[in-house]
C-alpha cells in the first residue's frame, strides 16, 4: 500500500499536525506512504517534523482555521484530510468556540467544496451536547460541524492520550516534584483509560487507508482502565517519590480552579502551566472516560481498527525518568 501511494503521490493534508499528537500522526502517514501537508499556523515552528518522512515527503504550510481562505489553500489537490486542532484551555482568540466548532466547521467545509471525503476528525472521548464541561460541549459541537459537511467523515475520540510531550503524566511528574502531596479532585475515583499517542496516530492511518467505517465515531482507550488514584501512584511509582495523595471533593476543587484561573490572567500567562487547573477541568473530571460498552461491541475501538493498544508500564516511565530525585542510572530510595 505504501509504495502505491507514494507513486501515485497521494497529498494528506494535516490540520494542527505540529503539535503533541500531530508530529505522530504526521509519522505514522508518512510511514504508510502518504505526502504529508502540514496545515499550521507558523509552518516556520514546524521544522522538527521534516524528517518523519523521506526528502520532500512532509511539507508545512500556513493555514488557520479562523481564516477559510488558507483552509481552502490548503486542501487545494489533497486527497484526504485529518483535522486535529483543539486546545486544552482557552487563551485568548483561541476558544473552545473558535477552535473546536468554528474550525472544524471551517476545515470540513472546505473539504467538501475540495471534493475531499476522505476526513479524519479527532474529538474526544466524553464528547456530549449536554456535557457540564465547555470544552466536551464544543467537541461535541465540532462533530455535529464536520458530519454536516462531510457525512462520511470518522470521528476519532481518544480518552487521555500519553506520550512524551503530554500533559497529563508529565504535569503531575511536576506537581510531585515541587509539591508535597497530589490532589486527588472528586476522592479520585474517576476512571480513564489513557491511550498512546502513537496508536492513536496509527488508528487515524489505518483510517484513510481506508480501514475505517465511514461516518463511524470510533472511541480510543488503552489496554488498562485506573481511577485518578491509580494513575496518580502510578505517577509516584515510576519517579520513585513518595507523596500524600489529598482526596479533594468537587465543590473545593472548583475554588481552587477559579483561583488558579485568576492568578493565571493576573500573571498575564506566567503562571506555571502545571498548577493551571481551570473549573471546566474540574467539570470533566465528574464523569468517567472510558470506552463505551456499545463502542466494544460495535467493534468502533482500537481493536477494530487493527491496533493493539500499548501498555502503560512500557513508555511512561521512560519519559518520567527525568522527573526521579536522583537521576536515570543511579540506585534510588523514594525521595
Amino acid at each position: 500500500m505504501a509504495d502505491d501511494l507514494i507513486k501515485t503521490g497521494a497529498i494528506a493534508t494535516v490540520f494542527g499536525g505540529s503539535g503533541f499528537l500531530g508530529r505522530h500522526v504526521v509519522r505514522a502517514l508518512a510511514q504508510a506512504g502518504w505526502r504529508v501537508r502540514v496545515a499550521t499556523r507558523r509552518p516556520d515552528l514546524a521544522f522538527h517534523l521534516q524528517p518523519l518522512g523521506r526528502v520532500g515527503q512532509v511539507q508545512a504550510v500556513q493555514a488557520n482555521v479562523r481564516a477559510p481562505n488558507s483552509v481552502a489553500a490548503a486542501l487545494r489537490g489533497a486527497d484526504a484530510v485529518v483535522n486535529l486542532t483543539g486546545v486544552l484551555t482557552e487563551t485568548g482568540r483561541q476558544t473552545f468556540e473558535a477552535v473546536h466548532v468554528f474550525g472544524a466547521r471551517a476545515v470540513a467545509r472546505a473539504a467538501h467544496d475540495a471534493g475531499v471525503a476522505n476526513f479524519v476528525h479527532v474529538s474526544a472521548l466524553g464528547a456530549a451536547e449536554a456535557s457540564p464541561s465547555a470544552y466536551a460541549r464544543s467537541k461535541a459541537a465540532g462533530e455535529a460541524a464536520v458530519l454536516e459537511a462531510v457525512p462520511g467523515a470518522v470521528i476519532m475520540r481518544p480518552s487521555i492520550v500519553y506520550g512524551p510531550e503530554d500533559q497529563f503524566f508529565n504535569r503531575f511528574a511536576t506537581i510531585a516534584r515541587l509539591a508535597p502531596a497530589l490532589p486527588l479532585f472528586g476522592g479520585g475515583e474517576t476512571k480513564f483509560q489513557p491511550v498512546f499517542a502513537g496508536d492513536v496516530a496509527t488508528a487515524v492511518a489505518r483510517a484513510i487507508g481506508g480501514g475505517a467505517t465511514a461516518g463511524a465515531t470510533y472511541e480510543l482507550g488503552g489496554a488498562e482502565t485506573k481511577t485518578f488514584r491509580e494513575l496518580m501512584q502510578f505517577i509516584l511509582d515510576a519517579t520513585g517519590r513518595r507523596r500524600l495523595l489529598v482526596p479533594i471533593p468537587f465543590g473545593a476543587a472548583r475554588w481552587m480552579g477559579a483561583t488558579t484561573e485568576i492568578a493565571n490572567a493576573a500573571s498575564l500567562g506566567l503562571f506555571p502551566p502545571a498548577l493551571l487547573f481551570t473549573r471546566d477541568q474540574v467539570e470533566l473530571l465528574r464523569g468517567d472516560n472510558i470506552v463505551s460498552n456499545a463502542a466494544r461491541a460495535e467493534n468502533r475501538t482500537l481493536d477494530g481498527l487493527g491496533v493493539a493498544p500499548s501498555a502503560l508500564e512500557s513508555i511512561v516511565p521512560a519519559y518520567l525518568q527525568r522527573f526521579r530525585a536522583t537521576g536515570q542510572f543511579a540506585r534510588q530510595e523514594p525521595a
